[in-house]
């Protein structure tokens, strides 16, 4: 697993793709991400409201997205390149740009995940199924887990159609290895205590299938099963019994649950486990949450396309643990940040605007009582996983040799004392000294170039018929 390069409860003002470069790899836990929806439409804050000033273009054309970056995509990635050609074809230019876009982002977010690590990306039905392939291209679609349906509201008309009330999470894992714990709606408390089973079906030797007071299993078929992990024996352990779940032996555990009153007897001396009415933790919750409504006051500050704070609590208590590290590369004010800080997770967040900094101080402030604890940047971390990188004016022999002789730019072959080392990303754009992100370009497509990126080299390449 990486190590963070940042500091816990850092903001940054920037590109998120530059920014996400320049972290170490494998150094999140848990990604949770409201990025535009691609909705045709523009957002703004209301004036006098907290997130005043706050704003962002939700409509994409490919001036907007470098098409070079489509380019990049397919050599890294054919499969991801034919999912985003095809959804220009059959939607139009805006969702390929918009694709682009959020193709690049994810292929950082995976390097940046951990193997037990877990993604969230919230979207709506716009571009949900676009997405979804992007995703499964990316990560795989064996690493699909859930699409979640949260109704946000209830009421709503949209004329000739049926009225539109959920936006989806789309949920991915890295690995099988990830993180997850159940969640619960919140318990209904009857005034009924319930009784269960203290047996599972099949015989055991050794202690599970001997005789405790008078009552053998084993004659029925059967073995003790005490319960020693769960929401039940959390609360026992709260309630009644310390350190319940450290007894090994289940004859012990039977005698601290009768000593402690929750075990019933029947008329034939059969013992059953009593579980309390207020023991319940409720119905497991399933991926329909119609049980969140929309953001109101007080938590509102008016940042267009705030979520409930209970939204993001739900997916954090899931799929992290306590000091794990949350991202939000889409923070906007901070909602995740918020959560994750509630809940005793290392936290950062980026957005383009520089109202997101002062909407997550001023919400820390507020909500939590935290004064000065929030890290403002707006630079490129520099990655500290790649050990020590000998000068990169080293490599020019690895690089002509892996290049075949052949400019990196326009694909002609030039003679050793030709060419100049690149760097593919600049360091400027959190491009590293690293030998994978270096190349060999000849003195006219360096000089065409300059300090931009190699996407934009090769689109000014393709304009001018050269490749």
């Amino acid at each position: 697993m990486g190590t963070p390069n940042w500091a816990n409860k850092t903001i940054w003002t920037g590109d998120n793709l530059t920014i996400m470069r320049g972290m170490n790899s494998e150094s999140v836990d848990l990604l949770y991400l409201d990025p535009p929806f691609n909705s045709n439409r523009d957002y703004a804050a209301p004036i006098g409201s907290k997130a005043a000033g706050a704003a962002f273009k939700d409509t994409w054309t490919l001036s907007d997205v470098d098409e070079a970056w489509h380019g990049e995509i397919a050599e890294r990635d054919p499969a991801l390149y034919g999912i985003i050609d095809a959804a220009g074809y059959a939607h139009g230019k805006g969702m390929k740009s918009y694709l682009i876009m959020m193709a690049v982002r994810l292929l950082e977010m995976r390097s940046i995940l951990k193997n037990t690590g877990s993604l969230y990306l919230h979207c709506d039905p716009t571009a949900n199924h676009y997405l979804k392939l992007t995703l499964d291209a990316i990560f795989g679609a064996n690493a699909f887990r859930d699409q979640i349906v949260w109704q946000r509201t209830r009421g709503r008309s949209d004329g000739k159609r049926w009225g539109t009330v959920t936006d989806l999470l789309l949920f991915y894992s890295k690995t099988d290895l990830y993180q997850w714990n159940n969640a619960y709606a919140d318990r209904k408390v009857t005034a009924k205590e319930t009784t269960g089973d203290l047996t599972a079906a099949g015989t055991r030797n050794g202690l599970s299938g001997e005789s405790w007071r008078g009552y053998n299993p084993t004659i029925f078929g059967r073995h003790w099963a005490v319960p020693k992990t769960g929401p039940l024996v959390e609360w026992i352990e709260m309630n009644r019994i310390k350190e319940f779940s450290a007894i090994e032996n289940p004859h012990s555990r039977l005698d601290a649950l009768d000593d402690a009153g929750m075990i019933s007897w029947s008329t034939s001396g059969r013992p059953s486990l009593i579980r309390p009415a207020e023991a319940s933790p409720g119905a497991k919750i399933n991926n329909l949450w119609n049980d969140i409504g929309r953001t109101g006051s007080p938590e509102r500050t008016g940042y267009p396309t705030q979520k409930p704070l209970a939204l993001l609590e739900r997916i954090i208590k899931a799929s992290s643990n306590e000091g794990d590290v949350i991202l939000d590369p889409f923070c906007g004010c901070a909602t995740a940040c918020l959560a994750a800080e509630k809940h005793g997770r290392q936290w950062i967040g980026i957005d383009i605007s520089p109202k997101a900094f002062e909407l997550v101080r001023s919400r820390m402030r507020k909500e939590l009582g935290l004064f000065g604890n929030v890290i403002h940047r707006t630079d490129i971390p520099k990655r500290t996983d790649q050990g020590v990188i000998s000068s990169y004016k080293t490599h020019k022999h690895t690089l002509f040799g892996k290049q075949e002789g052949l400019c990196n730019g326009c694909r002609q072959f030039f003679p050793f004392r030709n060419f100049t080392i690149d760097h593919q990303t600049p360091q400027a754009k959190g491009g590293t000294d690293h030998l994978d992100n270096l190349q060999l370009l000849c003195g006219a497509c360096n000089s065409m170039k300059g300090a931009g990126t190699q996407e934009a080299l090769i689109a000014k390449l393709k304009r001018e018929g050269i490749r």
